[in-house]
């Protein structure tokens, strides 16, 4: 299904699912998760570094750390679910693909990303500043 052998992924796909976040296998599930009413954050998970250094962190900063609340908690893993990651794309319209990043949809719509670009470099308390500004600063 993926690039990664599973027991390598496995950890950092179960760090986002203790913290509440449901992962997306399926095209099908992620066009049911984005089209809820309501706010949905999704982190679209990676192996790679800057993932496991600072967006990640920041993320459970955000929703751990300062109970920022959204109705709905999504992750789908790059390099894995391959099908679920293109359909997330589609979900992005224009924007350039980038994984890792962190995403907000308002009633199925796109109101925030945070691509790679935007966040390399930065501390996962800045990661968290920033969510919580997209968020509205509730």
């Amino acid at each position: 299904m993926g690039n990664y052998p599973e027991h390598m992924v496995a950890p950092l796909r179960e760090e986002l699912v203790q913290a509440g976040f449901s992962s997306l296998m399926t095209p099908e599930e992620v066009d049911t998760a984005l089209g809820r009413p309501g706010t949905t954050l999704l982190v679209l998970n990676s192996v790679c570094g800057c993932a496991a250094g600072t967006l990640r962190p920041g993320v459970l900063e955000a929703v751990q750390g300062r109970g920022l609340k959204f109705d709905h908690l999504v992750t789908v893993f790059a390099g894995m679910e391959t099908e679920a990651v293109r359909r997330v794309r589609e979900h992005f319209g224009t924007l350039a693909p980038s994984s890792p990043n962190a995403a907000i949809f308002q009633d199925g719509k796109l109101v925030f990303h945070m691509a790679r670009s935007i966040f390399e470099g930065h501390s996962p308390a800045q990661i968290a500043d920033q969510l919580e500004q997209a968020r509205g600063g509730q």
